[in-house]
């Protein structure tokens, strides 16, 4: 009996996009059963891949503008506009984000948000009055000063001396208020992760380390920001610190919702919304979903472990494909079966040549079906 399947996988960090992730999935299954209906609709949580795919969605189109990456190196940036319903669609991981840069190259402490205000000031230049942003995937730590100082703000110490590098932040005094304070009637951001700005589940001690701080420097880093915080809550009146997904990409959360009006959303519910998820999974009757990692994060708020929430809720069976699979007894209560690149060969050789290993454990899952 031939199936009607949904693929719907998240990016496998590092090696495939989402949408190439999906191409894989369906070559492999095609293989094993010809007959069943595929339809291919890949998800982000608004990290890498979140422009590509929303655009998509909403029949936004690719826009260009000159800027800098996260270490102010010249930059091509990429967004996307949808002039008919006057929608700007952001992804901050291709302008600062850390797969941009070559690897141990730079520091945080080096590192700011600064080259994505000229996308946003593109973006406004074009009239949108709806502007879409996702902030996964971020090189950065500096609570969005960076973007701020693009656009317009300034930072002052108690000497009135302009502070440019965010680990100065230490000293801020006073903030300097642009013209202009809010580009867009609407500025949404998605955010991948609900941690708070600050504390033991902060942007400094959680996420940090994989830009490259280090234990002995999060002290540091969070004197910086919390003070950028105290100030914008006593000058601006503005109390965000707490709130969560202001920790999202290193503070970018904070400084987008401190400095240009923005309200933070989940970005898996986000792009569920506009991809018409449950139009997808009402028609289907098999759903394959994944990303680079399945383990117990992914029932944290990410896009694979909300599709298993959705498809249970459905009574839907949903399957699960990884390059690596850990927390299998966590994930088994929620997928009906989770099968990683590495049962098959090297982590090495998956990472190698990703595409066509995970054609090959799909292929191995359909023939699998009873």
């Amino acid at each position: 009996m031939s199936l009607r399947v949904l693929i719907a996988p998240d990016k496998f960090k590092g090696t495939l996009s989402a949408h190439a992730a999906a191409q894989a999935i369906a070559a492999g299954w095609r293989r094993a059963r010809p007959a069943d209906r595929l339809a291919l609709l890949p998800i982000s949580d608004g990290g890498d891949g979140f422009g590509e795919i929303l655009s998509a969605a909403l029949g936004a189109k690719l826009q260009r503008v000159r800027t800098v990456d996260a270490a102010h190196r010249p930059l091509e940036g990429q967004w996307w506009w949808d002039a008919k319903s006057k929608t700007a669609i952001i992804e901050s991981a291709n302008t600062i984000g850390l797969a941009m840069l070559p690897p141990g190259q730079f520091h945080p402490f080096q590192l700011d948000t600064f080259g994505l205000a000229a996308v946003l000031i593109a973006a406004a230049g074009k009239g949108a009055r709806r502007c879409f942003v996702g902030i996964g995937g971020s090189a950065t730590n500096d609570g969005g000063a960076g973007v701020a100082r693009g656009l317009g703000w300034q930072f002052f110490n108690g000497r009135d001396e302009e502070l440019i590098r965010w680990t100065h932040l230490q000293q801020l005094k006073r903030l300097a208020v642009p013209r202009c304070q809010k580009l867009f009637p609407q500025l949404i951001v998605a955010v991948d992760v609900q941690n708070k700005l600050l504390g033991a589940r902060g942007c400094s001690r959680v996420y940090g380390p994989q830009k490259g701080l280090r234990p002995e420097e999060f002290p540091s880093a969070e004197r910086a920001l919390r003070r950028l915080a105290n100030v914008v809550k006593g000058q601006l009146q503005r109390d965000l610190a707490g709130v969560p997904g202001t920790g999202a990409a290193g503070g970018l959360g904070f400084g987008l919702c401190a400095f240009a009006g923005a309200k933070l959303e989940p970005g898996f519910a986000l792009i569920a919304r506009h991809a018409r998820l449950e139009e997808h999974l009402r028609a289907a009757d098999l759903v394959i979903t994944g990303e680079g990692a399945l383990d117990r994060s992914s029932l944290m708020g990410k896009g694979p472990g909300e599709i298993a929430v959705r498809c249970r809720a459905r009574k839907l069976h949903c399957l699960g494909l990884g390059g690596v699979v850990q927390d299998e007894t966590a994930l088994k209560k929620w997928f009906q079966s989770v099968s990683g690149l590495t049962q098959l060969t090297s982590s090495t050789q998956a990472k190698a040549n990703a595409a066509k290993w995970l054609a090959k454990l799909a292929e191995q899952t359909a023939q699998a079906l009873p």
